[in-house]
């Protein structure tokens, strides 16, 4: 054949291979046998080998690339991975479904529709395509920030490297490896593996893709991250929108009318669990309508319109060697249980939280007690009861110390509060946490300021509160060990860098005591500034929304300190210059408008674009609708750029954008 015919043999050839993918994985039914895949990838590799020229991206020869170089590079999601609250009780499957009608302001006696999927236990991958092509995948990571394994998850077959539509989108996924292949791995491989998960964990992780593709790693997906959702009103249409665009899609899903249609769907998962052929942990419950979702949001942690109703966790027995006491960043002592190790749930346990002195008085635990501890994925294990028939009389009791463990100062418990707190301010122990949690990824996200330097620096006597940061200079840092010129002036510019920090991320900051991220975005909002808010009266703090009396009472007498608001004044006279990041101090000359963005910016990255745009009182939508003022378009800007030239959008580029902000 010449060039062209081979051309368009190629093409044909690539669409067989989608359909043939569609079948299997979206609606599993093969089409062909394993033989003819195989001979057809023999002519479509032939056929490349001859015209090297016309090898594409989403050829399915493609999908083993070259080896990662040892270092995942770090990618910054578009949209922060939020975490789902775990409930494992139907109890709590009813408070989930009460807390959400309560803030929808719908009456108690009015029913929520629901979407129902399997929760798999696997890892949470997202996947970037562009104009309908796979561009990139990347880890969870910390929610916000991810690890690019591309070159591992474009192995796994399941996973389309061409989509039905020419779309922009992030879809998110779970990576899992079936139990089957789980089973052989272990059987015949070097390297052992605790279950499933791990396995999966670990083959993502992969240097050489050649070792992923031979793993036999598998995906489902469940959301859309990024991208148009203009069409779509429900978490189901998303799912069925998602098995259209090729994505395999886990067919249990399912919609129930009301939340007690929950329990029937969680105990029929529960029988069939063992015949899946891949692990799950439970289900998650997510409420069907997105405009719902949307208005009920999140917190600093996790989404308001979704649940993990989980199975119930996986228990061991083991024994208490010792209860040790934990000083915090606020001054709480928590004691921690030191277990005897045991196995369970896939990890080594050693160590168990016990939280507080009334927590110790209900389990009635002494050191050296038998007791039986659960474990639920990556939760913290806890204590669930003790065996007292199993105690031999040499047990001994424990007792809150009258005296801090790390500073020797007084404790002392208040009236109405569970927790024991050391009464120094200047205990070394809340000093050192409060440094960790001021320069941490939410708070001022000092790049190479981890905990190992900063005990370094509190040990050379370099830093005695987090000011002391912004005085470090060249010549405290270079004759340090670790410490080079390229290392010094890097730490130098990153504490540079922070400076010009966000409002609610200065606030967080702090380290308040009952003040989280999302509250922290809550005061920014409300005040704008950080002199509003450290001269607002108590009854003005309990007035914010989601802000109650205890939370307001923290934030009243933290800056009712002295030394707080001496603390507060350094760091501000340090350079640190933290702006309201949400139009309410701001210029609002945006104010009431809707952004749209597609395609590449060359003069700031979208991510700045959007921030600059919300800055100024604007809003920033991810689909083109009528209500849409500006489509903001790029280099290669994708369907947005017709629809809104179908609607009658403003278009603008970006020199116009400049001018407008």
């Amino acid at each position: 054949m010449d060039k062209t015919a081979t051309k368009k043999r190629i093409e044909r050839l690539k669409r067989q291979f989608r359909d043939m993918d569609y079948a299997y994985f979206v609606l599993d039914k093969p089409i062909v046998s394993d033989a003819v895949r195989d001979s057809l990838k023999a002519e479509l590799t032939n056929l490349e080998h001859q015209f090297p020229n016309l090898v594409t991206p989403d050829s399915p020869t493609q999908r083993i690339g070259g080896r990662a170089d040892g270092k995942f590079d770090k990618i910054r999601h578009k949209v922060a991975k939020y975490s789902l609250d775990d409930v494992f009780s139907f109890d709590e499957v009813l408070s989930f479904d009460a807390r959400a009608k309560k803030n929808l302001a719908l009456s108690e006696r009015s029913d929520l529709e629901y979407s129902l999927e399997l929760k798999i236990d696997g890892l949470n991958i997202s996947i970037l395509y562009k104009k309908g092509i796979f561009d990139r995948a990347v880890t969870r990571g910390d929610g916000k920030v991810g690890e690019d394994v591309t070159h591992t998850i474009k192995t796994i077959a399941s996973i389309p490297l061409k989509l039905k539509d020419e779309v922009d989108i992030e879809v998110g996924g779970e990576v899992f490896m079936p139990i089957k292949s789980f089973e052989k791995l272990n059987k015949y491989s070097k390297q052992k593996f605790a279950n499933p998960r791990n396995a999966a964990a670990g083959t993502v992780r992969q240097l050489d893709p050649a070792v992923a593709a031979s793993r036999d790693l598998h995906a489902f997906f469940y959301s859309i991250n990024s991208g148009s959702l203009a069409d779509i009103k429900t978490q189901l249409d998303l799912l069925k929108y998602l098995q259209f665009l090729g994505f395999p899609v886990e067919h249990h899903f399912h919609k129930v009318s009301s939340i007690n249609g929950v329990k029937k769907f969680f105990d029929q998962i529960s029988k069939k669990r063992d015949k899946l052929g891949f692990q799950i942990d439970g289900i998650v419950t997510k409420i069907n309508n997105l405009d719902f979702q949307a208005r009920l949001g999140r917190t600093a942690k996790s989404v308001r319109w979704a649940a993990a109703y989980k199975f119930a966790a996986e228990q061991a027995t083991t024994i208490v060697e010792d209860i040790q006491i934990q000083v915090g960043r606020t001054g709480t002592l928590t004691p921690v249980a030191h277990l005897k190790p045991v196995f369970v749930d896939g990890s080594t346990v050693s160590r168990a939280t016990l939280h507080n002195e009334d927590e110790i008085k209900r389990l009635g635990i002494k050191i050296g007690d038998t007791v039986v501890i659960q474990k639920a994925g990556d939760v913290i294990p806890d204590i669930l009861e003790v065996l007292f028939k199993l105690r031999s009389g040499k047990e001994k009791s424990f007792h809150m110390p009258a005296n801090c463990p790390i500073c020797s100062s007084k404790v002392e418990r208040k009236a109405g509060e569970s927790a024991y707190r050391c009464t120094n301010l200047k205990c070394y122990a809340q000093s050192k946490q409060n440094l960790y949690h001021f320069v941490s990824r939410g708070a001022l996200n000092v790049d190479g300021l981890g905990p190992k330097i900063i005990d370094q620096l509190l040990d050379e006597g370099l830093v005695k509160d987090v000011s002391d940061f912004f005085s470090l200079t060249k010549g405290d840092l270079e004759p340090l060990e670790r410490f080079g010129k390229k290392a010094t002036d890097n730490l130098i510019a990153a504490i540079e860098d922070s400076k010009a920090v966000s409002l609610s991320r200065f606030i967080y900051s702090l380290g308040i005591r009952n003040v989280g991220e999302q509250t922290a975005i809550d005061l920014a909002k409300h005040f704008g500034s950080i002199d509003d808010l450290r001269k607002a009266p108590l009854d003005s703090l309990e007035r914010i929304s989601d802000v109650g009396p205890v939370v307001a009472k923290s934030i009243f007498n933290y800056f009712s300190d002295q030394k707080n608001i001496e603390l507060v004044d350094k760091l501000l006279s340090s350079g640190l210059n933290p702006k309201d990041s949400t139009a309410s101090a701001a210029s609002q000359k945006l104010s009431g408008k809707t952004f749209v963005l597609t395609g590449s910016l060359d003069s700031m990255s979208r991510a700045e674009a959007k921030q600059k745009i919300r800055d100024l009182g604007g809003n920033v939508s991810s689909s083109v609708s009528a209500s849409t003022d500006y489509l903001l378009a790029g280099d290669d800007p994708g369907s947005k750029y017709d629809k809104a030239k179908k609607l009658g959008v403003k278009i603008i580029n970006q020199k116009e954008f400049l001018g407008l902000i």
